[in-house]
């Protein structure tokens, strides 16, 4: 058994999470740490809402509240929509909590004592008519070194450079289209290039990345500059330094404690759960996390935080970078042992835009269709490795042709012969060759599913699960148990049907990772009794160092099935089923496009 972090993306709380985002860092995480759950090792999936910064700010003033007041709208819009997608965080928190303030504030010095954090005069970008900072992804330009267009002010995403806002040509505002002024101003730097030599030793030693992430991380090493990690600013972390710390118009940037959030929330996760030092199973790099895997989820855009700014973070905070130092308070911390980043989500061909309203929102989406049909289909068709389209026509094909026609139909026929013709789960008589077939293919589903879900290559983990189920359906065709009505072909009836239901519990297992909703319906369509598959509550919780009170998602996640096959109890009582997947009429595909205002050509 391992202790296993599963460090999920922080949603940033200036609005409601759309379903590009959750197909990012949403359903994969998710899926990872039920498995791993079910596997026997001891999970611990934490993340929250990102609250700081100057989108923010921008937001909140245009909307006429304080940049609080808007955070705290959307984090708990964010909080209940991924709690009506299933998401089972240990502790979903956010970045405005005092505990999250102090690691913040204690990393900031450690890196700041051993010498990786230095003050410099820099160039800032103003905002003619407001005088207030702009973020560096508020400024938009042409990137100096590749040409393209539509860089921001902090990297190019096309040739990935790291940029800082001046060096854009022909800059401009993405608030107004203003020009930005550029005046002189003090500020923090993280060291970078002082880790580029441990950041790619140790990327070096990465085994098993999806190629893109590895590609792309180890091209950014090339030309490390140093990173402002302060800025002229009212919204965010105070700076935890002598003539810093109650200057009100200088804070953290938001980049450097938004990636802090895993590790503080992880602390208060320890915290909240009676042991304060629990979190040191994750993340200690001495011998209590010796068994330590972590685990980062995100979106591509996200790549550059995840894979070089937080491991050289964490390096600095341990004393690891080229200028040594001494570890802090927490001790050494445990490096990444893998980031998992998911291309792009599209939708019928376009971009996600919520200003052109080419864009579904989560809770939109739910209100109207299952979450496991939205969590099959990120799983089944989602941008693993690369960007995947979104299409309504689509949606409904999958839900409709491998959901309900393949999984629906099998649970719902197995169980409806059996209860009509036994009323229980009968017992199995000899078997054929047939039989044990088909009990093979489910049984040794659990080690190739398992170790395609621990690989991260989902699409061909479900797709395995599915198969299974292709092969119960046609095991059922074949053997035809509706037509064993005589009382001599009553035992081989029992039999079919008592196989059936066993590969139908077994695929319901391989499935519940993806599908935890309909995986506990069915459960109890088998007759089970109490929790298969765990799911998350809200709960309302005061700030643990008298701060303002907050909505959290977390859950007691160490009950429910294993990742085993468990043999029925013959004589177990089974009712006629109700349908677990609801058909969707294709006229939904023309309903759907016309709220885009728009169509699939």
């Amino acid at each position: 058994m391992s202790h296993v972090l599963a460090a999920v993306a922080w949603p940033y709380a200036n609005g409601p999470r759309h379903i590009g985002h959750v197909s990012g860092f949403g359903v994969p995480s998710d899926v990872f740490s039920r498995y791993m759950r079910m596997a026997g090792h001891d999970v611990l999936m934490v993340s929250g809402t990102d609250e700081h910064g100057t989108p923010i700010q921008v937001q909140a003033d245009a909307d006429g509240v304080t940049p609080r007041q808007l955070a705290d709208r959307y984090n708990r819009v964010i909080v209940e929509d991924l709690h009506g997608l299933g998401l089972s965080y240990d502790l979903f928190t956010r970045t405005t909590t005092r505990n999250h303030y102090a690691i913040v504030q204690e990393l900031f010095e450690g890196l700041h004592r051993n010498g990786y954090i230095v003050a410099r005069t820099t160039l800032g970008a103003i905002s003619p008519s407001t005088g207030r900072t702009l973020p560096d992804r508020y400024i938009e330009g042409t990137c100096p070194i590749c040409g393209y267009e539509g860089a921001r002010g902090d990297q190019c995403d096309n040739c990935g450079n790291q940029l800082d806002p001046e060096q854009l040509l022909n800059p401009r505002s993405r608030i107004n289209g203003e020009i930005p002024q550029f005046v002189e101003t003090e500020h923090f730097f993280l060291d970078l290039p002082a880790f580029a030599e441990a950041i790619g030793g140790w990327l070096d030693r990465r085994e098993n990345w999806r190629p893109n992430v590895l590609k792309f991380s180890r091209n950014l090493l090339d030309d490390l500059q140093p990173r402002a990690i302060t800025r002229d600013l009212e919204w965010g972390v105070p700076i935890p330094l002598d003539g810093w710390r109650d200057r009100a118009d200088k804070r953290i940037y938001v980049w450097f404690d938004a990636v802090i959030g895993y590790l503080s929330a992880s602390i208060e996760w320890a915290r909240r759960s009676g042991d304060p030092e629990a979190w040191r199973q994750w993340w200690s790099a001495d011998a209590q996390g010796k068994d330590a895997l972590g685990y980062y989820f995100m979106g591509k855009d996200n790549i550059v935080f995840h894979s070089v700014i937080w491991p050289a973070l964490l390096l600095g905070y341990s004393g690891e970078g080229d200028s040594g130092g001494t570890a802090g308070e927490f001790g050494k911390l445990n490096l990444p042992t893998e980031v998992v980043s998911s291309e792009y989500l599209t939708m019928e061909g376009k971009k996600f835009s919520s200003s052109r309203r080419v864009v579904i929102y989560v809770r939109d989406f739910l209100e109207r269709y299952d979450a496991d049909a939205l969590r099959y289909f990120i799983a089944a068709a989602g941008p693993e490795s690369n960007d995947t389209d979104f299409t309504w026509a689509e949606f409904v094909r999958r839900n409709n042709d491998e959901l309900v026609a393949g999984w629906g139909n099998l649970v719902n026929r197995s169980i409806s012969l059996t209860a009509k013709n036994f009323g229980e789960i009968p017992a199995a008589g000899p078997l054929t060759p047939e039989d044990e077939a088909v009990l093979a293919v489910a049984k040794a589903g659990f080690e190739t599913v398992g170790e395609l879900i621990g690989k991260h290559r989902q699409k061909a983990a479900i797709g395995e699960a599915m198969r299974v189920v292709a092969e119960a359906n046609r095991y059922l065709s074949e053997q035809a148990p509706w037509k064993l009505k005589s009382d001599e072909d009553k035992p081989r009836q029992a039999t079919v049907l008592h196989v059936a239901l066993q590969v139908v519990s077994d695929a319901n297992t391989l499935l519940t990772p993806f599908l935890p909703h309909s995986a506990q319906k069915v459960f109890e369509l088998l007759g089970g009794e109490g929790v298969h598959a765990p799911m998350p509550r809200i709960e309302e919780v005061e700030d643990l160092d008298g701060g303002p009170g907050y909505p959290v998602l977390t859950g007691d996640y160490r009950v429910g099935a294993r990742w085993e096959s468990v043999p029925l109890v013959p004589g177990t009582p089974l009712a006629a089923p109700k349908p677990v997947f609801r058909k969707l009429d294709p006229s939904v595909v023309e309903e759907e496009l016309a709220r885009l205002g728009g169509d699939e050509s």
